[in-house]
């Protein structure tokens, strides 16, 4: 078995390569983990140190604060069920699309995929869209956190070419035992797609989740915010007692850590989900990604 010599340039650059991974991963990491030891500490300590790891005195006031109100607990539960079913709905849309165009028998399929490709290139803008969604009447609905932007046209494409590297054997010897293309669809197709279907389900969610422009946009009625909305209140009120409908004349919230840990708990949900499906991201990206 033959050995692979290295150079002193190759080990050079492994060096210099793992070097940079790791600072760009101390530059990412630092700064959470300041805001996750900030939510813990007392304000007197916030004040005073300008940057730490770790409290002196772990104290959970903060979060003792939040989840003692209404307003944060309605909007984790409101952005959870927007997020589960935003993601159903886009997830299906997209691979419902995406198989027929995969069809290159399907009559006008070169029209529509040209028309997918030209939203990349081109889109409405923000007026347009709003007076769209307010055409239809979805002003102040959760439905205008999901449906104008159900279906992302590079996912799209991403999908349809990962269903046009499907062997066209498995697919025709399903319709000659008498199974229905929506059966075909079911039973072959996404069960051979479940690393796409996980990869793109997670990157719907998470941008539902961290979606704050359509919640500014759309939802007026502050009993309908979202968790983003809660987070940027929190973050720029001078009030935190009436911005989070808890009014205590004895009891003065720390302010400082309160936004920490309203950051935290906006972030956490989505980094414990990461590892579930990250085995997934490699494989779903790249196939699909090659063909036309």
């Amino acid at each position: 078995m033959a050995v692979k010599k290295t150079t002193a340039a190759s080990r050079a650059f492994d060096v210099l390569n793992v070097g940079a991974l790791i600072g760009l991963a101390v530059v990412t990491v630092l700064p959470f983990l300041y805001v996750l030891a900030g939510s813990f500490a007392t304000e007197t300590e916030i004040d005073a140190r300008p940057f730490f790891l770790w409290p002196r005195e772990v104290v959970t006031d903060a979060y003792d604060f939040i989840f003692s109100t209404d307003a944060f607990v309605r909007s984790l539960v409101i952005t959870i069920g927007v997020t589960a079913v935003g993601t159903v709905i886009q997830v299906m849309l997209t691979f419902t699309m995406a198989y027929p165009l995969a069809q290159k028998r399907l009559p006008g399929r070169r029209v529509v995929i040209n028309l997918v490709v030209f939203t990349l290139v081109f889109g409405g803008g923000m007026i347009p869209t709003f007076l769209v969604v307010q055409s239809l009447g979805l002003l102040d609905s959760y439905w205008a956190l999901i449906l104008p932007m159900a279906i992302n046209p590079f996912y799209l494409i991403i999908v349809k070419n990962f269903f046009q590297e499907l062997p066209e054997e498995l697919l025709e010897a399903a319709r000659i035992d008498g199974c229905s293309e929506i059966g075909t669809f079911f039973r072959i197709v996404l069960p051979l797609s479940r690393p796409i279907v996980a990869t793109f389900s997670l990157f719907y969610a998470v941008a539902i989740w961290n979606d704050y422009m359509s919640a500014l946009l759309y939802i007026r009625d502050t009993s309908k915010w979202t968790l983003q909305m809660f987070v940027q209140q929190v973050t720029v009120s001078t009030d935190m007692s009436n911005t989070l409908g808890r009014i205590d004349a004895n009891f003065v919230p720390p302010e400082q850590g309160v936004r920490f840990a309203t950051i935290v708990l906006a972030t956490l949900p989505i980094m414990l989900f990461y590892p579930f499906l990250q085995k997934h991201f490699a494989k779903g990206i790249l196939i699909g990604s090659v063909k036309g």
